[in-house]
């Protein structure tokens, strides 16, 4: 965590007291940005929020004692002007419209790597960090766009975001996990290739691999799909 004087403060409000410490560590890890406090429900938020200034919250939308937009209402009405980053698995658009109308910046939908929320966060700061007067529509343009645009990330030469996306589904529904040779088969791909995507998963925190014994000769590399808990601890 960074402590400097001028550093972002973070709440981190997530029911889920894993996945809360996972998020503060990812939240903790970026340059710039300090976790102040930790909250697993609406009251406990609103407990820390009266006692502690905060720059940005990360929110969970689906809390044990309230829907999270509710929270951002009532803070709203009481004069807090933190700005929130939703972090949640909620896809309906409208409930995106009313989180942008209470002041939601970012939305960071579960699951998601350390990356993604790195970038959403260094993001925040460079917008936050925009002062003076505007020489036109342009620079406003500029502005807006290094909060609501962020870049996709590049794939290593040789990789298609297409069959990335297939051998994470195939991954992701497996239970037990899968060796290259297995992964190559279900997409349809050959077991060579399936281990450059599965490593990639695994450069970027989504996987994990460990042997697998119990075969004569050299052991085959079992990949498994990491939880977003797990991934706080790998």
């Amino acid at each position: 965590m960074s402590d400097a004087v001028d550093a972002i403060r973070v709440l981190v409000v997530e029911d889920d007291p894993v996945a809360a410490d996972a998020h503060a560590l990812y939240a903790g890890r970026v340059p710039g940005f300090v976790v102040t406090g930790v909250a697993h429900s609406r009251a406990a938020a609103v407990r820390l929020l009266d006692r502690t200034p905060v720059d940005l919250i990360l929110l969970d939308l689906y809390l044990p004692d309230g829907h999270g937009l509710q929270l951002l209402r009532s803070l709203r009405a009481a004069g807090h002007s933190a700005d929130v980053i939703a972090v949640t698995s909620a896809r309906d658009l409208a409930i995106v419209r009313e989180g942008v109308s209470l002041g939601v910046v970012q939305y960071v939908l579960k699951p998601f790597t350390f990356a993604t929320l790195r970038d959403r966060l260094t993001r925040y700061a460079e917008f936050r960090a925009s002062a003076g007067e505007a020489s036109g529509q342009d620079e406003v343009d500029r502005a807006l766009a290094t909060l609501r645009t962020p870049q996709p990330a590049s794939l290593p030469k040789g990789l298609s975001a297409p069959t990335l996306e297939a051998v994470t589904r195939t991954l992701r529904d497996s239970a037990a996990g899968l060796t290259a040779a297995e992964a190559g088969a279900a997409v349809g791909i050959s077991r060579i290739t399936a281990r450059r995507y599965l490593e990639h998963l695994v450069m970027e925190g989504r996987a994990a691999r460990a042997p697998q014994y119990g075969q004569i000769g050299r052991p085959e590399l079992q990949y498994r799909w990491l939880t977003t808990a797990e991934r706080g601890r790998y």
